[in-house]
C-alpha cells in the first residue's frame, strides 16, 4: 500500500522530530565530504542542514513521497540539493555515479522491508574513510502504537487495519552494530528515550494524536477513506491516548525511544 504523507502535519513538531537527527549527526566527524546522501529525506529541512554544514559537498536527498519531495524542493530555493524520487527498497546506489563519503538515514528504515541487507549494500558503496549514520524509532511497543493496534482489532475493518499497522521494524543498537562491524566499520551504537513536552500551552485536545497523525497513523488513515469510519476510529483511539498520556502542569509528556548507529569505514 502506498502511503500519502502530509508535509504540513509532519512538520507540526519539527523541533522535537529534528532532535534525534542533530544528536546523530553530532557523532559524524566527516571533514570535507564530496558526496553526502540522505536516504528518506522527507520534507527537506534536515537535508538542507547537511548542505549548510558541508557547503562544498554534492548533497542528494532520496525519498519515495512525491508530497514530501515537493515540500523539500519548495524549501530549497537555491537548488542546493539533488532531490530524487525513489523507493529505498529498489533504489540503486550506483545511480549516484560516485562513492558517497557520508550516508545518512533518519527515521526512515523502519518503513523499508529487509533493510539490513540494504544497509550492507550501501556501506559497501561508501568511499574510503566514509561515514554511515542511521536513526530509527524504537517505539513499536509504546502506548501510541499498542493502542493503535488495539483500536484496530475492535474495528469492523480490523483485517485491513491490522495489515496497515504492520511495520517492517527497527533493530536494537546491537543489531546495527553487528551489521556495520561485519562490513568493516568502526561503530558507535546507542539508544535514547526522549521525553517530549507536547503542547504546553494547552491549545490541542490531544497532541499525541496530532503527533502520530503525521507518522505512524498514516497507513491506517489510508485504509479508512470513508469519513464516518475514520472519525469513529479516531474517536476511540483518541480516548485511549488521552488516558495513556494525561496532561500534566508541564504539558503532555511523550516518551519516545530512538535507536542510533554511526560507523566509519576503515
Amino acid at each position: 500500500m502506498t502511503v500519502t504523507w502530509d508535509p504540513t502535519r509532519y512538520g507540526q513538531f519539527s523541533s522535537e522530530r529534528s532532535r534525534p537527527f542533530v544528536d546523530l549527526m553530532a557523532r559524524v566527524d566527516a571533514q570535507e565530504p564530496g558526496l553526502v546522501v540522505d536516504l528518506g529525506c522527507g520534507n527537506g529541512p534536515l537535508t538542507l542542514s547537511l548542505a549548510e554544514r558541508w557547503p562544498q559537498a554534492r548533497v542528494v536527498g532520496v525519498d519515495s513521497s512525491v508530497e514530501m519531495l515537493d515540500a523539500a524542493r519548495a524549501l530549497d530555493t537555491d537548488g542546493r540539493v539533488e532531490w530524487v524520487e525513489a523507493d529505498l527498497a529498489d533504489w540503486d546506489i550506483a545511480s549516484l555515479g560516485a562513492a558517497p563519503d557520508v550516508i545518512v538515514s533518519n527515521a526512515a528504515l523502519q518503513w523499508v522491508p529487509r533493510h539490513l541487507p540494504l544497509i550492507e549494500t550501501w556501506v559497501d558503496a561508501l568511499a574510503a574513510d566514509g561515514w554511515f549514520a542511521l536513526q530509527v524509532p524504537g517505539n513499536y511497543d509504546a502506548p501510541t502504537h499498542a493502542l493503535m493496534r488495539e483500536t484496530a482489532v475492535d474495528h469492523p475493518r480490523s483485517g485491513e487495519l491490522e495489515a496497515a499497522s504492520k511495520r517492517f521494524g527497527a533493530g536494537d543498537p546491537s543489531t546495527y552494530l553487528q551489521v556495520l562491524t561485519a562490513r568493516g566499520l568502526a561503530v558507535d551504537a546507542w539508544e535514547t528515550t526522549y521525553t517530549h513536552v507536547l503542547d504546553p500551552e494547552g491549545a490541542s485536545d490531544n497532541p499525541v494524536l496530532d503527533w502520530v497523525s503525521g507518522t505512524g497513523l498514516r497507513p491506517m488513515l489510508e485504509v479508512l477513506e470513508d469519513e464516518g469510519e475514520r472519525e469513529a476510529f479516531l474517536a476511540a483511539y483518541a480516548a485511549k491516548l488521552t488516558a495513556a498520556y494525561p496532561r500534566t502542569p508541564a504539558g503532555v509528556l511523550l516518551a519516545f525511544r530512538r535507536v542510533f548507529a554511526v560507523g566509519r569505514k576503515a
